[in-house]
């Protein structure tokens, strides 16, 4: 027990943070052009190849209405409209290994999550370079999937409080367990392709669930341009990805329920065809985004857009992929089958410095496409689960130094007015937050 605790001290007074290094993205590769790169190779050069970081987020939110739900930190509970809570608290550690011509060989990540709901684990991965061709790296274990482009961008830098309402229901926690290939050409002076494509093969639930709950695996893809100059003549920088996501549910009853047109009425209709049972319901997404940014003498601006549609399998009351597989009563329950859209709109300025920031974002996320407000009725066959939500936010953020910032941001949430209960009207679900981020 002294060694161990001999051991962590050493490593918390030497092992001093390089706080220029704070990874943007989840899954950014070797590249010694950017942050992450730079950052990979003085891990080597300075820490004997290790670097410890982290990063908390205290927060204060108040919500319109008591035990509202939202997607803003989670539900309220029943009798409390404003909460403090820590959000996130993060410790990383990675490990980075080069040969002796400087090359990267292999790099290892452990992070954890801890807040006052408990301890989870965030991302235990590594990955494999190939230095003959400087073209492939191989990752396994559990990481980020690569599918769009704000599931990638870390919580520590993304200028919201959380993630869309879409990212969070269709890919709950970001993460999934699985192998991924990347290609990417990385060239001797250190600076990798402006393309990458990555594909992996991963369970499906990700850590929504304690175990893969059937045999079906899920393949991801993604295809995607790093920041080039729109021309000579100018500073501005264009960057743009698409998506790919093929995967499904294995049906453990009979009963699917799909939406189905009846005497120009759609209807959610149950399906009991006894081949129901073992197959899987889709879980199939296309998505494509773009960045665009503009510096200027004093910051930039920024604008972000991102476009998701696909079929997506869940249950009744909700369209959030499911982390164990439904049961009622003990038995297994019948799975859901919705077509969706939704979209992400950013607006970033920087306020006459690089410290102070205006965020304007708008999103949208329509479970169910092919009925929209009165239709949306549970003698039809429709839940909450089936609403529109259309989201506008906007906020300050306040980078007081490298390891403080301050971010203030009002959510406006709209549901479409429905025959379901408790959404016959607008929920009173617009929510205020209030953050601290600290970080090392």
């Amino acid at each position: 027990m002294k060694r161990w605790i001999i051991s962590i001290l050493f490593l918390f007074i030497f092992l001093k943070p390089d706080h220029s290094i704070a990874q943007r993205f989840l899954m950014d590769l070797v590249d010694t052009t950017n942050q992450m790169g730079k950052g990979m190779l003085s891990i080597y050069e300075r820490y004997n190849r290790v670097r410890i970081s982290g990063y908390i987020q205290p927060q204060f939110q108040y919500i319109g209405e008591k035990g509202a739900e939202s997607f803003a930190g989670g539900n309220f509970s029943e009798f409390s409209n404003n909460r403090f809570m820590l959000r996130r608290g993060r410790l990383r550690v990675d490990y980075a290994h080069l040969n002796e011509k400087g090359e990267p060989t292999s790099y290892f990540v452990f992070q954890f999550d801890g807040t006052e709901r408990g301890v989870v684990i965030r991302d235990f991965w590594g990955r494999f370079y190939e230095n003959k061709f400087k073209l492939f790296a191989l990752t396994t274990g559990m990481f980020a999937r690569p599918f769009g482009y704000e599931v990638n961008l870390s919580s520590a830098n993304r200028e919201t409080p959380e993630r869309g309402r879409m990212s969070q229901i269709l890919m709950k926690t970001e993460r999934d367990i699985g192998v991924m290939l990347t290609l990417s050409k990385r060239h001797q002076n250190g600076k990798s392709s402006d393309f990458k494509f990555d594909i992996g093969i991963f369970n499906g639930q990700g850590m929504s669930g304690p175990v893969d709950y059937d045999s079906h695996k899920d393949v991801i893809a993604k295809f995607s341009m790093k920041p080039i100059r729109i021309s000579n003549y100018s500073r501005a920088l264009f960057s743009a990805a698409v998506s790919g996501y093929a995967g499904g549910i294995t049906s453990q009853s009979e009963v699917i329920y799909k939406v189905t047109k009846i005497k120009d009425q759609n209807v959610m209709v149950k399906d009991s065809a006894r081949t129901n049972f073992g197959k899987a319901a889709p879980r199939n997404y296309a998505g494509a985004d773009a960045q665009l940014i503009i510096p200027n003498k004093r910051g930039q601006t920024e604008f972000r857009a991102e476009y998701i549609k696909g079929k997506q399998t869940a249950t009744a009351l909700s369209s959030e992929t499911p982390g164990t597989y439904p049961t009622i009563n003990g038995s297994k329950a019948p799975l859901y089958v919705r077509s969706f859209d939704g979209a992400y709109f950013y607006f970033l300025q920087n306020l006459n410095s690089e410290d102070h920031q205006f965020v304007v974002k708008y999103d949208w996320y329509d479970p169910n496409k092919k009925v929209a407000g009165q239709e949306v009725s549970p003698a039809n066959g429709f839940s909450k689960a089936d609403l529109r939500y259309n989201t506008l936010g906007f906020g300050y953020v306040y980078r007081a130094n490298e390891s403080l910032k301050f971010t203030f941001y009002y959510e406006n949430v709209k549901n479409e007015k429905s025959q379901i209960p408790g959404f016959i009207e607008d929920a009173q679900d617009d929510v205020f937050t209030c953050r601290v981020q600290y970080n090392f």
